[in-house]
């Protein structure tokens, strides 16, 4: 059987309303993502948000104290345009790796995003080098990684890609795209789950 696309099965969870189920059932890990890098961030600072789905994070990051603005980008355009059916914002329906920013960012946010891809680590390199202004920092969540046996099922049951790795796989790609300072992180586990795997990483500032 044929897998399907990504952005197919994103669409699909969007007509039926489980975007936002996701946002509720992600909102613990974010939250602490979020708390994480925005304590390594300067004021002010500019935001994206990789895989944006309904645009929430980039709802959150917009009222955070000293955001000048928040993007999101997004593969699925049921997604992008309940985004902007639900506020004000920029958000850019676009299918990646191919899509690249007109401007560089100083915090750069993702999550259940990065293991879709064929080659996530690529994926990680050009948003080290292209996406993120010197100093700025990526922070990434992923539930579908080695470490949690409960998620290797998924590929098969939603018929769609997903690259599986380690978490001493997920740090090497952070260090080999260039990251400094990065941390791995499990974040929002509890007696049923692993966490959340987080990495996060700083480009060097020139």
């Amino acid at each position: 059987m044929t897998t399907r696309a990504a952005t197919d099965l994103f669409s699909e969870w969007a007509n039926k309303n489980k975007d936002e189920g996701m946002e509720r059932g992600h909102a613990a890990s974010v939250t602490a993502m979020l708390n994480l890098a925005l304590a390594k961030v300067g004021r002010p600072f500019s935001a994206i948000d990789v895989g944006c789905g309904n645009g929430w994070v980039c709802r959150a990051l917009q009222a955070t104290d000293g955001c000048t603005h928040a993007v999101g980008v997004d593969g699925s355009q049921a997604m992008i345009e309940k985004a902007r059916s639900l506020g004000d914002g920029e958000f850019h329906l676009a299918l990646l790796p191919e899509w690249q920013p007109s401007e560089r960012f100083d915090l750069l946010h993702s999550m259940e995003f990065l293991y879709y891809l064929h080659d996530p680590a690529t994926m990680l390199k050009a948003l080290h080098d292209g996406w993120l202004s010197d100093g700025g920092v990526l922070v990434a969540g992923v539930d579908h990684y080695l470490e949690n046996d409960d998620s290797h099922g998924w590929p098969s049951a939603l018929n769609v890609h997903m690259t599986l790795l380690s978490q001493a796989q997920w740090e090497q790609a952070m260090n080999m795209a260039g990251f400094v300072d990065v941390e791995m992180h499990r974040v929002a586990a509890t007696d049923d789950f692993v966490g959340t795997l987080v990495m996060m990483g700083r480009k060097l500032a020139i």
